[in-house]
């Protein structure tokens, strides 16, 4: 392996070594050696095999070099874990795509639409608009209503937060949604319900249930919403930029927030994982739900996670309403817990410290990028990866496995 890249590997994978070295280079003097990013770590795989593995840069401020093994938020990467837990109890008959929301999270009968909070939603909310955010839910980084500045003054899209599930639950229900479910797409805290929905129907804490059924299964054995005293000196620090563009330090790792265990366990973007792990797990959705012998899902299930299901196959640009999202909107559907492109069928999601990860089961190809940059969308970084990738490969696949 030279500079990150497997040249046997990618040849025999039906890529060309010398544009995935050039992919390096270009992030490297783009990104790292301009100061914009500290680190990345970036593995990229075909048929489940790797032929680039590079990890750059700074770990901490102190300067110590990423590791192979480093440990990173993953923010709302968190997301498709979530949704796949959920789907697992779907496969189980404990709930369905249809049901209403109300059935699990009863405090939420009462809920009201728009500034005024006195409408009635047109229409109840199912799971499958928590699950592809059209719940009529928000985010508090939205950043544009009356509705998404209680969420911030509630501190509703925080990591860690002292309050349980319950209390979670129950400051929700008192904001009104933003829209009646179903009529838009606004990236919200809807997979933190889904989370405690599964919470509920499971018995089990969502840290406890994502251990038992799909971390030990799937042998992902750094990932938890906790970071372990044995992690510590693997775990980066995260940075942010400032008003003034400048990068500076947003969580230590050495003294990291997540060495502390919350009240509520987010399931829209509570977890520590690394890119082995998180490799593992796309794996398993790449084969259809399933990973040497440990099966999570049916590969139907699995196919319609990744189906879009907007209204009318339509795409982001139609029904979005959000200032931030972790995906462009032109050309991209919404699934059952990421996006799509709806061109290329390559499906993906990423987190707010710019982690990213895509799959494309045409190509049979997984990618992973990780840093710890606040927020995702100072830089071009993932169109740069998924260009860069694609321009590599030498030998197309014509026929998408399911």
């Amino acid at each position: 392996m030279t500079d990150g890249v497997d040249k046997a590997a990618a040849q025999a994978a039906g890529m060309e070594p010398d544009r995935l070295g050039a992919l390096i280079d270009h992030l490297d003097a783009t990104y790292l050696a301009s100061g914009k990013l500290a680190h990345m770590q970036l593995l990229v795989s075909r048929d489940e095999q790797p032929v680039l593995a590079a990890a750059r840069g700074a770990a901490r401020a102190t300067g110590e070099p990423l590791r192979d093994d480093a440990l990173f938020r993953i923010a709302s990467m968190t997301k498709p874990i979530t949704s796949v837990a959920f789907m697992m109890l779907v496969e189980e008959g404990k709930v369905a795509l249809d049901t209403p929301v109300t059935d699990v999270i009863p405090e939420f009968a009462d809920l009201r639409v728009g500034r005024g909070n006195r409408a009635r939603p047109k229409q109840v909310m199912r799971m499958i608009d928590l699950l592809r955010h059209m719940s009529g839910l928000t985010y508090g980084l939205q950043r544009q209503t009356p509705i998404d500045a209680r969420y911030r003054q509630l501190g509703l899209d925080e990591f860690q937060q002292k309050r349980t599930s319950d209390e979670f639950i129950a400051d929700l229900a008192r904001l009104p949604l933003e829209y009646s479910p179903g009529e838009r797409w606004i990236y919200s805290v809807s997979t933190d319900v889904l989370g405690v929905v599964v919470e509920r129907l499971s018995g089990m804490d969502l840290d406890a249930f994502f251990r038992a059924r799909i971390f030990d299964p799937l042998g992902m054995i750094d990932t938890g919403f906790v970071l372990r005293d044995d992690q510590v000196e693997r775990m980066t620090d995260a940075w942010r930029l400032n008003e003034d563009g400048e990068r500076v330090i947003a969580d230590l790792g050495a003294r990291s927030g997540w060495r502390r265990q919350g009240r509520f366990l987010s399931g829209g973007g509570g977890l520590v994982s690394g890119v082995s792990d998180y490799h593992r797990f796309a794996r398993m959705l790449l084969r259809g739900g399933e990973l040497d012998g440990a099966r999570l899902l049916r590969p139907d299930t699995v196919a319609m996670m990744r189906d879009n299901q907007l209204p009318g196959g339509s795409d982001l640009a139609r029904y979005s309403t959000g200032m931030f999202s972790e995906a462009d909107y032109n050309g991209v559907g919404f699934g059952l817990g990421f996006a799509m492109d709806l061109k290329s069928q390559e499906y993906y999601w990423g987190g707010v410290f710019s982690t990213f990860f895509w799959i494309d089961p045409i190509e049979r190809l997984i990618g992973l990028f990780m840093t710890q940059l606040l927020p995702s969308s100072a830089y071009p970084v993932r169109a740069d990866l998924r260009a860069g990738v694609r321009a590599s490969i030498v030998d197309h696949r014509g026929v998408q496995t399911r």
